[in-house]
């Protein structure tokens, strides 16, 4: 069934009816006999219960419906009415303002909610504190079964509200259905400000949305979709999103306007922004005030989240094959527990200490290379790193390091592009992406390491977040060479090393994270040749 909603004439009869004569409290926060303006009717093929959990989670992120939105922080969630007394002090001013709950004509209020709307830019837009009431028909053998979902935002006036939240006092979404037919309709209505409002053409259009969306969801949840992306595994959705703004505020303006390289600032800046946001949150629940162990990015690109970490109090450093225009700007000097001080972006190719060294190593140079071996306790950082990313939970595991690993390009532990075959687990997408993060999950595991896994709120398809920082049992049950050898081996890593030394830098000045191997051999517009190897 596509969306085509029946767009309701200017003076159709209203959909739901307060009930002027009764309240749950002295003061009404609608004029007497206030009248709901239908805007929008579709018919749809769910029923209540999944109307209601539809309508659920769009309580809890509005993000859905509003990229200007992060998420909703729940003040208060009671089912059958207002709220308690005992209620937080914090939380006062927001119940105080809806002290009255409307009622309506053949409704009965089960359950009431108040959100506060978190926007993305507390700058530009402010929070905004919401109510939310859900109501069920009244029953008495009734044909029809109707739920009534009521949003009120807390303003006085159409001046106060922000840019995010269509300008009327309330939107109503009602659902009808009649179980002996299996079928039904949802509809929405607005309490205008003004009934001049009833023309606006914003205020219809958001309505059209607002409606699509629950058609959409509804529909999706009658055909057995499941969502299989689950952020804010780890971490708290408030805490990261919080840190993140913060970040944001103090440090974008800045960086943006500096800007030395010849990629898009916001794409990258917002990206390591969020990651380092995720990190220092991350790095708050395992250390807490405990002394920081340093961290380490391999394959640091352009430099750009070391900075950030460093900016924020957590000093670290990382490395690439070439440096970048950005690093002028961004390095400093920093010093280690131990006391020494170095810079915090250095010129260094990773080579393995397990990576045979057969072949020619005419033009090899010992004090370019690093051999992957880190101070024990260094938390790893592996972003978007290409051919290091199978690396990392193997360097973590021989130094006895925590990690994270954010997989972007798919290549095998010599570098070379490859397809990982498809995840064991079938719950899992089959895409090249997701078995190579599949494929890595399975080293790390065999590594010894408890692997956990967050999709990061970045703007990047390649979002997926590998954690090493608990392990399973002793590195020394793990036989490092067996398993880089059932995983594909390491032949031709270091004569792609050798060749990276010889080539100048001039060429990989603005490329992307070039400590791997491989880095150089890709041509432009020609896709590469992958390989298939099965993961054991």
């Amino acid at each position: 069934m596509a969306f085509r909603p029946e767009e309701l004439a200017l003076d159709a009869p209203p959909v739901i009816f307060e009930d002027a004569g009764h309240s749950s409290g002295n003061t009404h926060t609608t004029p007497a006999k206030a009248t709901w303006r239908p805007l929008y009717r579709h018919e749809c093929a769910f029923g209540p219960p999944v109307f209601d959990s539809v309508m659920d989670n769009l309580i809890r992120n509005p993000n859905i419906n509003s990229t200007w939105l992060f998420r909703a922080d729940i003040l208060h969630d009671a089912q059958d009415g207002p709220a308690n007394p005992a209620t937080p002090a914090d939380e006062a001013d927001s119940l105080a303002f809806v002290a009255d709950i409307p009622s309506f004509v053949g409704f009965e209020l089960q359950r009431h909610v108040i959100r506060k709307l978190i926007p993305r830019n507390t700058l530009r837009d402010k929070p905004l504190d919401q109510t939310c009431l859900i109501y069920k028909s009244n029953p008495g053998g009734e044909a029809v079964e109707r739920t009534l979902v009521i949003y009120l935002p807390h303003v006085s006036t159409p001046s106060d509200m922000p840019f995010y939240h269509p300008v009327v006092k309330g939107i109503a979404f009602v659902h009808e259905w009649t179980p002996a037919e299996s079928c039904g309709s949802i509809s929405l209505s607005y309490l205008f400000f003004d009934e001049q409002d009833r023309t606006v053409d914003k205020l219809i259009r958001t309505a059209f949305q607002l409606l699509m969306v629950i058609h959409k969801h509804g529909k999706g949840r009658v055909q057995g979709y499941q969502k299989r992306v689950h952020h804010d595994v780890l971490l708290p959705q408030a805490r990261v999103q919080d840190t993140y703004t913060k970040l944001k505020q103090k440090h974008a303006r800045s960086l943006i306007k500096g800007w030395a390289e010849q990629t898009d600032p916001e794409k990258h800046i917002f990206e390591d922004i969020c990651i380092a946001a995720f990190m220092i949150e991350l790095w708050r629940d395992m250390y807490g005030e405990g002394p920081f162990p340093g961290f380490v990015d391999v394959g640091c690109g352009n430099g750009l989240l070391v900075h950030i970490l460093n900016q924020e109090g957590f000093s670290g450093w990382g490395f690439d094959a070439r440096s970048r225009t950005s690093w002028a700007s961004y390095s400093t000097r920093v010093r280690s527990l131990s006391g020494e001080e170095q810079d915090s972006l250095r010129e260094l190719v990773l080579l393995p200490t397990y990576v045979s060294r057969g072949g020619s190593g005419d033009g090899f140079d010992e004090q370019k290379a690093h051999d992957g071996v880190f101070p024990k306790g260094t938390f790893i950082i592996s972003n978007h790193a290409d051919e290091l990313t199978p690396w990392t939970p193997i360097l973590a595991a021989v130094s006895d390091c925590p990690f994270i690993s954010i997989p972007c390009c798919s290549h095998d532990l010599s570098g070379k592009l490859f397809r990982a075959s498809p995840p064991k687990d079938k719950t899992k997408a089959d895409s090249t992406y997701s078995s190579f993060v599949g494929w890595v999950s399975e080293i790390a595991a065999e590594c010894g390491w408890e692997v956990e896994q967050e999709m990061l709120r970045i703007p990047s398809t390649r979002n997926a977040a590998i954690v090493g920082r608990k392990r399973t049992g002793d590195v020394s049950s793990v036989d490092i060479p067996a398993l880089v050898h059932k995983y594909g081996g390491t032949a031709g890593y270091f004569d792609a090393v050798v060749r990276l030394m010889k080539q100048p830098p001039s060429t990989h000045e603005h490329e992307a994270n070039d400590t791997g191997p491989s880095v150089g051999k890709k041509s432009k517009g020609k896709k590469p040749k992958q390989k298939q190897q099965k993961a054991g």
